[in-house]
């Protein structure tokens, strides 16, 4: 197992990991949590390399993935960069790369229950005022959980807060920073149930969010 004890906040510069191989030739992985070695709740950074892919493969509890650099694909389409998919529980199909691609995966972590398919392309959605100055692009929500991409303006401020639910962040753009750290692009993030923080930006920020997922265990 891999940071799997969800009470203990978790923080890794992914960009300082080195890349290891995975089942398939030509795909690489950063793992970031693991409950078992290929199966269980499972959150990576994927790496195809040009030509590369996957055999067909299940998700009993669901895939989530946002695209990082290059184009992901399937047999249901090409996906670019900024793109953010989820594939519900006991879905199943082949990803592959033409032209390589990064990824970052969270696998069998859904609600049974939640069965909807998702092919957002975020450079291509409308971003809503948020709290303050900043901006927010809903991606995903069902019932405490929710998922959305955060623009922070430089110099903002966000007011202390904690998270019901716990909260996973992971910086797409600029540096994250609370009282505790800063966390540069690549930074993964995740905080337990119930923890609290006062987060600021001195750069322009964007940053991938997920909160009211993580066990509601203290």
């Amino acid at each position: 197992m891999l940071n799997m004890n969800f009470t203990k906040q978790v923080v890794i510069d992914t960009a300082r990991m080195e890349w290891v191989a995975s089942p398939a030739k030509s795909v690489w992985r950063k793992p970031l949590e693991r409950e078992e070695a290929e199966s269980g709740h499972t959150t990576s950074v994927v790496r195809y390399e040009a030509g590369s892919q996957f055999n067909t493969h299940h998700h009993p509890l669901g895939e989530e993935i946002f695209v990082l650099e290059g184009v992901f694909s399937d047999e249901h389409g090409d996906y670019p960069a900024g793109t953010y998919l989820r594939n519900p529980p006991k879905s199943s199909h082949a990803p592959f790369s033409q032209q390589g691609c990064v990824i970052l995966v969270k696998l069998n972590q859904f609600d049974s229950r939640d069965k909807d398919v998702v092919r957002l392309n975020t450079n291509t959605q409308t971003w809503r005022a948020g709290i303050g100055g900043l901006e927010v692009m809903p991606l995903h929500d069902f019932e405490h959980e929710h998922v959305a991409l955060v623009k922070w303006p430089a110099g903002e401020k966000f007011q202390p807060h904690k998270h019901f639910g716990g909260e996973e962040i992971f910086v797409l753009s600029g540096e994250f920073c609370d009282e505790y750290g800063r966390y540069p692009q690549g930074c993964w993030i995740r905080s337990p149930h119930m923890s609290a923080h006062c987060p600021f930006v001195e750069q322009e920020t964007v940053k991938l969010v997920k909160t009211g997922h993580l066990p509601l265990l203290r």
